[in-house]
């Protein structure tokens, strides 16, 4: 698996980050400020803000202009299939679904799709261990 998800790590460049909030301490908000400090562009999606982190907030996946790679999901898991549905629809490459988040029929579902899935694990944690020598 480490392989895999370095290569995720490597290759994307646009994450839309679901349920991204714009409180400094909710674990979505330090996720996404992390990846833009290492140089990923974060698209936030929250129907309920214009705008976090400074960046254009969209309502749902299927607004966003563009190719995404990875949707890293910030819900519950049973408000995961939806998001998946969306991930499929719009062609992203890959499914994370952060830590605590695991919803095997989902996952299923995106892998059947050709999606990568990564599941359980925290963006942030991943590109410090794999990327930056466990820092």
């Amino acid at each position: 698996m480490d392989k895999t998800i370095r290569d995720i790590l490597l290759k994307a460049k646009r994450v839309a980050v679901v349920g991204l909030s714009p409180k400094e301490d909710r674990p979505s908000y330090r996720v996404a400020k992390y990846l833009i400090e290492n140089g990923y562009e974060v698209i936030p999606v929250n129907p309920n803000y214009n705008e976090i982190l400074g960046r254009r907030c969209y309502k749902g996946l299927k607004d966003i202009e563009g190719k995404v790679d990875v949707v890293d999901i910030f819900r519950k898991p049973e408000e995961v299939p939806p998001v998946v549905d969306d991930a499929i629809s719009i062609r992203a490459g890959v499914v994370w679904m952060q830590e605590g988040i695991v919803n095997e029929e989902a996952a299923r579902k995106a892998k059947d799709a050709g999606l990568d899935v990564v599941m359980d694990r925290c963006m942030l944690k991943e590109h410090r261990r794999l990327l930056k020598g466990g820092i």
